[in-house]
């Protein structure tokens, strides 16, 4: 198995190309090719989280991406934030969440507490 480091762009793609191909084939773990799928899943993650970082979303991102998971509307945020149109404010970005909003929110909505205070 010769199994090279992930250094340029070029050597990233190829190592996709072939994760791309050893995917097709569908190998057993513990095999040849299962083995080199998996070394190479392990490149290429690490080549990605040094050169491709994905930044995680603001707060305002994360309940909008919570709302559209889970069909919630302004309304069913209430419960969470308070009045609508204290919830439209924080949509919106024109209040700031209090603590009290983040702990209820992580609580009973499963954002990250981290991701919540940003």
């Amino acid at each position: 198995m010769q199994i090279r480091p992930i250094r340029s762009e070029d050597d990233y793609k190829a190592a996709l190309r072939e994760i791309s191909s050893l995917m097709d084939l569908d190998p057993e773990p513990g095999t040849a090719d299962g083995d080199r799928l998996d070394v190479l899943a392990t490149l290429v993650q690490a080549y990605e989280a040094r050169h491709h970082p994905i930044d995680p979303p603001d707060a305002l991102q994360a309940i909008r991406f919570r709302m559209e998971q889970a069909g919630l509307s302004v309304q069913d945020l209430q419960a969470v934030i308070g009045k609508s149109n204290r919830v439209y404010e924080v949509l919106n970005g024109k209040r700031p969440l209090s603590l009290r909003m983040i702990r209820e929110l992580h609580r009973q909505l499963g954002i990250p507490a981290d991701v919540l205070l940003g």
